[in-house]
């Protein structure tokens, strides 16, 4: 009796640990699986060593290596001969992944001619030391160009100097002869400014810049809505509202003829006979 009692029990035993060591076996498969999905690949890229300003030429002492677990960034530059001796046209920061859309295209070199996109120019503004915010125009900010002087013509004579907004939401490349941005944020006077502009644009602006004045006007980056104006003259910024333009003298109005003389008809009577008589106009005091 006893022995079949051990035996009973040595079964159930066994019995219990074949069951727990094969659940033990399914938990172990199915972490191990969910793990397993988790970890993922690392891959390394580039990031810059220092911070590298805009204008520069990457070397190979400003390039290193970090590992990325998961998803890297788009366009993320995994070799470095893919980085070495091109351009900067957006400044890198220390530790960050290098981007192939922050680099100029290989052979293009480095510099102001770099930053230029493909089908834009790069169009010199000369400003002076009295404009408002030259001194705080640096590489990236949005600006629109007022111009003012005398139109031509006899019908703009008696108005004065007009303004007008030639140029809205354009992009500033450069300022002064240093395309770098101020680290302090301070401002600096500068005599040119470098813009980013179409070809057609670049035309206005060189016959605006021979033949008016030229004003920057700072405007938020994020409000890209192009306002209508229709410019202003001086003789707008005295009137009071109740005087009346004077209206341009008319080119080319032909004299008008002279009246015709005024002719007088008096009827003669003869007896039965009757007869006419005409007479101009001044006649009849003869």
């Amino acid at each position: 009796m006893g022995l079949c009692m051990n035996r009973r029990l040595f079964f159930v035993l066994v019995s219990a640990f074949v069951i727990a060591a094969g659940c033990s076996y399914l938990v172990y498969r199915v972490v191990g699986n969910r793990l397993a999905a988790t970890q993922q690949k690392a891959t390394r890229v580039i990031v810059a060593v220092n911070d590298v300003k805009l204008g520069s030429v990457l070397r190979e002492a400003d390039l290193s290596t970090i590992d990325i677990v998961g998803s890297i960034p788009k366009g993320a530059i995994l070799k470095r001969e893919d980085a070495v001796g091109r351009g900067v046209i957006s400044d890198l920061y220390q530790g960050e992944p290098i981007l192939d859309s922050r680099l100029a295209a290989v052979g293009s070199g480095g510099g102001l001619a770099a930053t230029i996109r493909q089908g834009m120019r790069a169009c010199a503004v000369k400003v002076d030391d009295v404009v408002g915010v030259a001194g705080f125009v640096t590489p990236g900010m949005r600006v629109d160009v007022l111009i003012s002087g005398n139109p031509p013509g006899p019908a703009n004579t008696m108005e004065g100097t007009k303004v007008k907004t030639l140029l809205q939401n354009i992009e500033v490349l450069s300022a002064g002869t240093d395309i770098q941005k101020d680290g302090e944020g301070k401002p600096q006077q500068v005599q040119v400014v470098n813009l980013l502009v179409t070809p057609e644009q670049a035309e206005l602006l060189s016959l605006a810049s021979n033949q008016t004045h030229i004003q920057l006007v700072l405007r938020n980056p994020l409000d890209t809505q192009l306002a209508k104006t229709t410019g202003t003259a001086m003789a707008n910024l005295f009137a009071d509202g109740s005087a009346v333009k004077p209206k341009p003298p008319v080119v080319g109005q032909k004299a008008l003829p002279p009246p015709a003389p005024g002719v007088y008809l008096i009827e003669v009577f003869n007896g039965s006979k009757r007869t006419e008589e005409k007479f101009a106009k001044g006649e009849e005091k003869q």
